[in-house]
């Protein structure tokens, strides 16, 4: 079962392919159309204006995706593809970097390592009283071992 956001998209990108030229609608494959077709929400309603753009319209994200991959795939020329390919897989690794770097094995368990260091501190503070002697206790202190120490 497609969900409903990707069959809202798939209305859109047919409602958008109306309005391209033939030259460039015939270099889609028929099954990919047919799958659009099939996968679209018939209940929704999408009017599209080719006076604006696509960022101008109310054209989901997921629609604009499409658009850019039936592009890349049949309606660029080979130079375009290349960038686009090129700056698809530098995207990529940037995505796949960043999740090493957060969810690195090592890493976790050295945050874990801290964290658990901190709470070891923490409990130890608190099982250990600190008493902290007033300013007359320490005079009055003071002067009882003064006199010990004369006595013996």
């Amino acid at each position: 079962m497609i969900n409903i956001e990707y069959a809202n998209a798939c209305t859109e990108v047919l409602e958008i392919l109306k309005y391209i030229s033939k030259e460039d609608y015939n270099k889609i494959p028929k099954s990919k159309i047919d799958f659009y077709k099939e996968n679209s929400n018939k209940d929704y309603s999408f009017t599209y204006n080719p006076r604006l753009t696509l960022d101008e319209q109310n054209v989901s994200k997921m629609a604009k995706g499409i658009i850019a991959i039936l592009f890349r795939d049949y309606w660029a020329t080979e130079t375009q593809r290349n960038k686009i390919i090129a700056y698809q897989n530098n995207e990529r690794r940037k995505i796949e970097e960043e999740k090493r770097k957060k969810y690195n094995v090592d890493n976790i368990f050295k945050e874990r390592q801290n964290n658990s260091r901190a709470e070891t501190v923490k409990k130890e503070e608190a099982l250990i009283e600190i008493k902290e002697e007033k300013w007359y206790e320490k005079i009055v202190s003071w002067i009882k071992r003064i006199l010990k120490k004369k006595q013996y």
